[in-house]
């Protein structure tokens, strides 16, 4: 397994890591048994990252991971948690924590349904409004210099807000949605980034499955119902970009999803994308996209097929889209 570092002051890691929120049902039902069995195999294939957070399905993917993770060394994986997202029974999170008691609060939790003594990257999921980037980052450090903590994470900030965390605390990286179809950190916030020694870490590289060549509608309980790039005429146009890449992809004698995998994983060594498998077939497919080598040649013809901007639709629905520190 190739490795990459988050940023100038963060963990060695997996160059590709493993994202558990479809394990949870966010895109209809999941199998608890091949969910941590597909754990157990991105372990076993030398995967060493593993995003998470609190509130996917409330406490239930921590869960699940503790599990997963039961009788693993600590020192063999990094745990990357999110925190903050208020939701109700029933409810998708709509609204953030992150004043200090609760960052605090919210980590005695992960701690114990996780089973573990320590989380590698905390982060914020989404910027509080109500709460200045610098107390929330704060408080993260003082779990950090107790022990509880080993580095600070951001997610789905602007660039500003970078800057302003990082003057509190060096922070490892940012996790943020970045793909073929969603590029839109790259007109600052990538630069921001780079300037500062953050790292990138991707989620959503395979657009939801939209853009992995597997995509299947009509689950129940599945989230993208409620997505504009999932409906209607959107839907067909995106799914035609596919298409065109799927050219692309066979040509390279690789598939869709491995392609868009590598495409993100050739932007830069310090950007690791996120996989969402949630059974041991979508992982095994998505391995090999890290021995892709994508030429210049390559890397034309993708950009031909899904130049950027040319997907329709937002990421989000528009109860989402105003928590974003970046659009599309």
């Amino acid at each position: 397994m190739q490795t990459r570092t988050l940023g100038s002051t963060g963990p060695t890691v997996s160059a590709l890591g493993l994202g558990a929120m479809s394990m949870s049902g966010s895109y209809g039902h999941a199998d608890r048994k091949e969910s941590i069995a597909t754990v157990h195999a991105a372990l076993d294939a030398g995967v060493t990252l593993i995003d998470t957070g609190d509130f996917y399905a409330m406490g239930h993917n921590e869960l699940l991971l503790a599990d997963a993770l039961r009788g693993r060394d600590r020192d063999s994986y990094r745990l990357s948690v999110k925190f903050g997202g208020l939701a109700g029974p029933g409810l998708p999170p709509l609204q953030q924590d992150c004043r200090p008691a609760a960052v605090k609060n919210l980590l005695a939790y992960s701690l114990t349904r996780l089973g573990v003594d320590h989380i590698d990257v905390y982060r914020p999921a989404r910027l509080d409004p109500a709460v200045p980037i610098e107390d929330t980052v704060g408080a993260i450090k003082e779990m950090i210099d107790a022990g509880y903590v080993r580095h600070v994470g951001l997610s789905e900030v602007d660039a500003a807000t970078i800057r302003r965390a990082h003057a509190v605390h060096p922070v490892v990286d940012l996790q943020i949605e970045y793909s073929l179809i969603s590029r839109a950190v790259e007109a600052e916030v990538l630069p921001t980034l780079r300037e500062l020694g953050i790292g990138l870490t991707a989620y959503g590289v395979l657009a939801r499955g939209l853009i992995s060549g597997n995509y299947v509608a009509g689950k129940p309980g599945d989230f993208r119902a409620h997505s504009p790039r999932f409906a209607g005429e959107n839907l067909e146009h995106n799914l035609a970009l596919v298409r065109a890449l799927q050219k692309v992809a066979d040509a390279k004698g690789a598939t869709v999803a491995q392609l868009v995998i590598a495409w993100v994983a050739a932007q830069g060594d310090d950007i690791v994308p996120l996989v969402g498998a949630r059974t041991r077939e979508r992982l095994t497919e998505a391995l090999p996209a890290l021995d892709i080598t994508l030429t210049p040649q390559d890397l034309g013809a993708i950009e031909e097929a899904v130049p950027a901007g040319s997907a329709l639709g937002d990421r989000y629905p528009s109860a989402f889209m105003s928590s974003l520190g970046v659009g599309n």
